[in-house]
């Protein structure tokens, strides 16, 4: 049986752009990406720490070394610039496979 597992997360993360004309997604640098293993249109879920929101929507590719966190679409309106937030990245996965994890 597969149960369901926090990966990685970006804690205390800023967000430094609200784009509401936008599909919807949050944009985040690629070297952060990397670092957190975080894939382009992986789902995430992100917790706002100034307003109480929690939602989940997918990860868009953002410019390497930018250090952006932007909020599109309909998630524009979960935060607001300077708002700081925590990204989880999950995985599911065998219980027996987390011994070694």
């Amino acid at each position: 049986m597969l149960r369901c597992f926090l990966r990685s997360k970006i804690h205390m993360a800023t967000v430094t752009e609200s784009n509401l004309a936008y599909e919807g997604s949050i944009t985040i640098d690629k070297e952060l990406m990397d670092m957190a293993g975080i894939l382009p249109y992986e789902q995430v879920m992100i917790s706002n720490m100034n307003n109480g929101e929690r939602f989940e929507t997918y990860v868009i590719q953002g410019k390497p070394g930018s250090r952006e966190f932007c909020l599109n679409g309909p998630t524009a309106r979960k935060g607001a610039v300077g708002d700081k937030i925590i990204i989880f990245s999950y995985c599911y996965t065998a219980v027996d496979e987390m011994k070694d994890f």
